[in-house]
């Protein structure tokens, strides 16, 4: 898991148009950030843990998914509980 607090540091570089970087600065003082870096940072940050957390949930959700298919996909014979539970569903079906 990355953290925001490492060890090592390593330098990101990159070129953009003069116009986005004036409006990237922009918005950093708007939001209250120290700088152009810590807006950067932080606003991609955010945004990789959201992808990370929704591509988890995709991934649990498909689990679910092969594990309810399989589920009804198989023919497996009741167990006890289930059936007197249907046992007492008929009855209080049947005194209504």
């Amino acid at each position: 898991m990355i953290t925001e607090r490492t060890t090592k540091t390593t330098r990101f570089d990159t070129r953009l148009p003069m116009e986005q970087k004036l409006f990237f600065e922009k918005a950093a003082q708007i939001g209250g950030y120290r700088n152009l870096t810590d807006f950067i940072i932080s606003t991609a940050m955010e945004k990789a843990k959201s992808i990370v957390e929704e591509n988890g949930q995709i991934i649990a959700s498909q689990r679910d998914s092969e594990m309810f298919f399989n589920a009804i996909m198989q023919q497996i014979e009741p167990n006890q509980d289930l059936k007197e539970a249907v046992t007492e569903y008929n009855q209080l079906i049947a005194g209504q």
